[in-house]
């Protein structure tokens, strides 16, 4: 996925929050999502976030230990560069790939999973490479368990 970098300033909100804009449309550079998770750096300092709207303003929200750390306040210009976080639908197999798009409903929920919770269904799928034949069989729970909006498959007792 295309990394985008930019220099904004920093706004400062109600009580003391600090929103770091955002000047382009994520859904437009990186695929329509309720959710973008994204990673970089804001003046060559690591950061993680979301990507929200908060009054009225698309941005990233940085709160004050972060920014007390990164030596920001609101008012100051900083360079950006983000991209989308984690495994994107774009690089998963196949064969899932195939079957969240034969599901909208659980293509749209997985990608508005943070990496984390992406990274654990890939990982349980790939578990089966001793065995492929319950490959398919985990791609249709995944599936099931994303089209009723679950993050976490149930753990086994």
């Amino acid at each position: 996925m295309q990394a985008m970098t930019f220099t904004t300033s920093l706004v400062l909100l109600a009580r003391d929050r600090v929103l770091l804009p955002v000047p382009f449309d994520p859904d437009a550079v990186w695929g329509a999502r309720s959710r973008h998770h994204v990673a970089g750096t804001v003046n060559g300092i690591r950061f993680r976030g979301v990507i929200e709207t908060v009054s009225g303003q698309r941005g990233l929200l940085l709160g004050p230990a972060w920014r007390r750390d990164g030596g920001l306040d609101a008012g100051d210009a900083v360079t950006v560069e983000l991209a989308p976080e984690g495994p994107q639908r774009s690089e998963l197999p196949a064969d899932l790939a195939t079957a969240l798009d034969a599901n909208p409903t659980a293509g749209e929920f997985f990608d508005s999973l943070a990496q984390f919770y992406r990274k654990g269904y890939l990982t349980w799928i790939d578990a089966t490479r001793r065995n492929p034949g319950r490959r398919a069989e985990r791609i249709a729970v995944v599936v099931q368990l994303l089209a009723d909006g679950r993050r976490t498959r149930p753990r086994q007792e």
